[in-house]
């Protein structure tokens, strides 16, 4: 189970949210929502452990994740705003990259490609690949391990409709495995065999 126990996070002066708590089990989605400027990213970036909060703690299983931050880390797969892709490669070098760097491959490279329906463009390097496509092949490494704890910050940007299927069945197939996903995203998460819960973040937006 992954916990925020009592977060809270400051940018400059300004508090973005106070003393939050959540706690998400395995097979649950929860989706973070909240106006512009209200921590929703910075909410991610505490959970995943790449930012400390101002107050609070994040807990796996009940221990704080400093704790064993090397166990954490290979529990988890994070997507932010930078999708970490090697663009001179194709999407199966990249998956083929992240395989022998964690030393696992759960999924194949060309199965993980089929299911976010990469399957034509596996071999073009990704710099020639829409915004769209880049960002689903950067979800498609998340198959080759087994990382429980998915991290989302808007993985259906720039996708098309069929773009959006193919990583909502991603994240169904996760959750069927007993992972669970924390996401934001402003367009609608369609899973066909799990709810997804709404966490609405009720601080006040930080000033521009």
């Amino acid at each position: 189970m992954l916990q925020a126990a009592s977060l809270t996070c400051v940018k400059g002066d300004h508090v973005l949210f106070d003393h939050l708590d959540l706690s998400i089990h395995p097979g649950q989605i929860y989706q973070i929502s909240g106006a512009n400027g209200t921590g929703k990213t910075s909410l991610l970036k505490i959970l995943a452990g790449l930012s400390p909060p101002e107050e609070g703690a994040v807990l796996w299983n009940g221990e704080p994740i400093q704790r064993h931050p090397d166990k954490f880390r290979s529990l988890l797969a994070y997507l932010g705003h930078s999708i970490g892709l090697k663009l001179d490669l194709t999407p199966t070098e990249n998956l083929e990259f992240w395989s022998s760097l964690y030393g696992i491959s759960r999924t194949p490279p060309a199965d993980a490609l089929i299911q976010v329906g990469l399957k034509d463009q596996a071999h073009i390097a990704c710099r020639y690949l829409s915004a769209g496509q880049r960002r689903r092949a950067a979800i498609a490494r998340f198959q080759i391990n087994d990382a429980l704890v998915w991290i989302l910050d808007e993985p259906l940007t720039a996708l098309d409709s069929s773009g959006i299927k193919s990583v909502c069945q991603t994240i169904d197939a996760h959750l069927d495995r007993g992972g669970l996903v924390v996401i934001t995203s402003h367009q609608p998460i369609a899973l066909d065999r799990h709810p997804v819960e709404e966490f609405r973040i009720q601080g006040t937006a930080c000033p521009a």
